[in-house]
């Protein structure tokens, strides 16, 4: 999920709240109480983008924009909660241009809102007026302690409240809202700070209004304040939670503006949720509270999803909205940024960890109490008007035509006695949307895209995002193709680690919550008439055991595409498969598909891509049809791929749990004998990294690690050590040349080895005998020109015959000092088959 933010360029403007004046107020409320009375449905709308335009260099400048944000959406969250009532104009370049593409749709002739008037309101004097009856007065928050702007959202969600920072100064919004002559004088009703303005949340002593030990930190005491007075109480509805970038970002305002992703807290207002945004990590302190005891982030984020499985008894899921503020807070990301512009002297996100590992220890965290993500990271993570979207009407039920056996037999996949013909077969998983706000973003060009509808593409629209954005979901289903098919993204209905839903649950302790989920999935699954999940992300959690994929088969019996799963297999009558690597662009991806094609057998691969375009999935498709490797490949669907899957391990050719190898070639005919193809097995060999496969090695791709096609052997060896494997070939073979691929990490020297021997079994004495002895010319590496990675090729002088091989690969320590085991790509061993 984890994508470079946005850039906007963006202009000064005079500051001002509002324009017009009472008389024109008192106008627009007329209208509307006239209209109401008539029965005439009617949409406020307010445009935001102004706030898109203003220079967010300036601290007042940028402080307006949070402020005026953050006062539009939460009221947007109180008065949507049961019709479209205010729809706002953010998302999307300088002009919103995203969030007016969407109320195309809903206003296109026959949809759902295609009858109602829209009104503009001009201006925030205008919206309180209009507004002002469902708004009960203010909660005001504390900028010193960022984390009460969180505190807020709740609150408002919870009281019915609008939101506003404590600005005294004259041209503020809060003294508009509160003291101005020309103001709407809103009560405060809930004050997040001392009645004299000075800081309430202070981190020391207990926690207000409680005798409870403040834990060190005032972010987290106020996080903590919040969970006793609406999450352990109950005024919060504990189903839904939200993850989002607090009022930090009012001192770090860089990129795009909407990431400061205040336009999505609408829905979870409505919905009664609990905001927060705490480091996921237990051992460093985050960017944002330095003098907090270590780990005081990460035990209070459990505590608060503790509470939230309390209320829920662990008998449903619990929804997630929001992602790790990774270029802000959390991460290692840009720690060469200087400067920051409130004077912190920070330098980035000020983290310690990357960002796929931060966003993996967050899904093992949230997994272990029932929780999913509905994961809006930064680079599409703004989105607005979800309250609204959320309403938009659904089907009972929205089929689709998956293949069937006959379909496949029709096509020539399957032949007349049931055996699948020899291809390699590639399915494409479109992704990554298990973010309402990514599908939000990227659906106005990739579904209007022209090659959609020319190539078979697996659209992995996670279903759950039809909670807050049932317009999109609805829309791609009544324009699909039948080149379109629908599977789950990551992992079913919602982001989450299966392996942590059963026991042990490492952060929690708690009874499985496998029961919860499957019955969540198959809700979702019905509906939408899934029965294939696309990516189950395991992450560093447990791997799926056969108690989760006999759920999975519940309502996912077309198949799972994993992460920690076999290479390929079945369980049950339910085919697995595991992801192949991301394909980057169609020229790399064209590549990499043709790398593993073959001829002599049903070979089987699911790709995925991140936010590909049609017509750069044809691009890619195309290359490969134009290369002469390419005959051999057929691009199907992610069904058919499953379903041709099932018929060859559980057919009439096979009828168990793994096809026979491949034939060898006959005498005389050279091929790379030791590829697992051939039936070359692995006999043995020194530690290995978990999740790599030894038989890697060998051209096949079982693990789960990387690119899935090589090993890493065992950390924490010394330098000297002797890393090894043994091999065993189908059949004898006389070894005539081999080629050895490798490389380091990223020409740092680490991950290399300071020298390779081969040896063979001497059949007679039964001893290895030395075959060749290898040590690189430098270190790092040099890298082919073709990118291959082939770091060794040699001929030897005369073939030998041997069936019985041992590589070992002694352990090199890089400049630095570094000793980490070396990774090896692929070992070919050239010759014939033995007479």
């Amino acid at each position: 999920m984890l994508f470079v933010r946005s850039e906007v360029v963006m202009h000064l403007v005079q500051l001002r709240f509002c324009v017009g004046g009472c008389a024109a107020c008192l106008v627009l409320c007329l209208l509307s109480a006239s209209a109401g009375a008539q029965g005439e449905r009617r949409l406020s709308t307010f445009d935001l983008t102004y706030t898109l335009k203003l220079d967010a260099r300036d601290p007042a400048v940028r402080r307006r924009i949070w402020d005026e944000t953050h006062f539009v959406t939460s009221i947007q969250g109180l008065v949507n909660r049961k019709q479209p009532r205010l729809y706002v104009y953010l998302v999307g370049e300088e002009n919103g241009r995203i969030d007016r593409f969407w109320m195309e749709r809903l206003r296109a002739p026959g949809a759902w809102l295609a009858d109602w008037k829209l009104e503009p309101l001009p201006d925030l004097k205008a919206l309180v007026q209009t507004f002002r009856a469902d708004i009960k007065g203010l909660v005001v928050y504390d900028e010193r302690v960022p984390a009460t702007s969180n505190v807020a959202s709740t609150a408002a969600g919870v009281e019915d409240l609008a939101c506003v920072r404590y600005d005294p100064s004259p041209n503020s919004l809060y003294h508009w809202l509160t003291a101005a002559a020309d103001g709407p004088k809103l009560p405060v009703k809930l004050r997040l700070l001392e009645p004299d303005g000075s800081v309430l949340f202070t981190g020391r002593g207990t926690i207000p209004d409680s005798a409870t030990r403040s834990t060190g930190s005032a972010k987290c005491d106020a996080y903590l304040w919040a969970k006793a007075r609406y999450l352990d109480t109950g005024l919060c509805d504990a189903r839904y939670m939200a993850y989002y970038l607090d009022a930090y970002w009012i001192g770090h305002p860089e990129g795009y503006v909407p990431n400061h992703t205040l336009s999505n807290h609408d829905y979870y207002i409505a919905r009664k949720a609990f905001f927060f945004d705490l480091l996921p990590w237990n051992d460093e302190t985050p960017v944002d509270d330095r003098t907090q005891p270590v780990g005081t982030d990460e035990e209070t984020l459990r505590t608060l999803l503790r509470s939230a499985w309390n209320r829920t008894r662990g008998k449903v899921m619990i929804s997630v909205g929001g992602f790790v503020p990774w270029a802000w807070k959390y991460t290692d990301f840009h720690n060469t940024r200087k400067n920051s512009p409130n004077g912190a002297g920070e330098e980035g996100a000020g983290g310690k960890h990357e960002g796929v590992p931060t966003e993996w220890r967050y899904a093992e965290i949230l997994s272990c109490f029932n929780a999913y993500m509905d994961a809006d990271a930064i680079g599409l993570c703004a989105m607005a008007n979800a309250s609204i979207h959320a309403l938009h009407p659904l089907e009972k039920r929205y089929p689709q035509k998956k293949p069937t056996l006959a379909d496949l037999k029709a096509r020539g996949l399957v032949l007349a006695d049931g055996r699948v013909a020899p291809k390699s077969y590639v399915a494409i998983y479109g992704g990554d949307y298990d973010a309402a706000s990514w599908l939000y973003q990227r659906l106005p060009d990739i579904w209007n895209d022209p090659a959609r509808g020319q190539i078979p593409i697996g659209w992995a629209f996670d279903p759950n995002l039809a909670d807050r954005f049932a317009t999109g979901m609805d829309w791609t289903r009544k324009t699909a193709t039948p080149q379109d098919l629908f599977i789950s993204g990551d992992s079913g209905a919602g982001y989450l680690n299966p392996g942590n839903l059963v026991l042990p649950r490492a952060y929690s302790g708690l009874p499985s919550g496998l029961a919860a989920w499957t019955e969540h999935c198959r809700t979702y699954f019905d509906r939408w008439d899934l029965s294939l999940t696309g990516f189950v992300i395991d992450g560093y959690a447990p791997g799926m055991t056969d108690a989760v994929k006999d759920a999975y088969a519940k309502f996912s019996p077309d198949g799972i595409i994993g992460q920690k799963v076999p290479r390929i297999g079945m369980h049950g009558s339910m085919p697995i498969l595991q992801m192949e690597s991301d394909l980057n662009d169609p020229a790399s991806g064209a590549a990499t598909v043709l790398s593993h094609c073959s001829l002599n057998q049903p070979e089987f691969f699911m790709y995925r891509t991140i936010l590909w375009s049609p017509t750069d999935l044809k691009k890619m498709m195309d290359r490969v049809h134009q290369s002469t490797e390419g005959a051999g490949v057929e691009f199907v669907d992610p069904y058919t791929l499953m379903l041709l899957v099932k018929q060859h391990y559980a057919g009439p050719d096979h009828g168990v749990s793994k096809p026979s190898p491949a034939s060898l070639p006959p005498p005389g005919q050279k091929a790379n004998l030791w590829s697992v193809r051939y039936g070359n097995t692995v006999t043995g060999n020194s530690g290995l990294i978990p999740g790599c496969d030894p038989r890697d090695l060998f051209g096949g791709h079982f693990g789960f690690l990387e690119s899935h096609d090589l090993i890493l052997f065992a950390e924490n060896k010394p330098e000297g050590f002797t890393h090894w494997i043994t091999w065993k070939t189908a059949r004898p073979m006389r070894l005539e040349s081999l080629q050895l691929y490798a490389h380091g990490d990223d020409n740092t020297g680490k991950r290399e080895f300071s020298s390779f021997r081969l040896y063979a079994r001497n059949a007679s004495t039964g001893k290895w005998d030395l075959v060749h002895t290898f040590a690189p010319s430098r270190h790092p590496y040099p890298f082919e020109a073709s990118g291959t990675s082939l770091l060794h090729s040699y001929t030897l002088p005369t073939s030998i015959k041997a069936q019985e091989f041992r590589g070992e690969f002694v352990q090199a320590k890089a400049p630095d000092g570094t000793v980490v085991g070396p990774r090896v790509i692929e070992l070919m061993g050239i010759g014939t088959v033995a007479e």
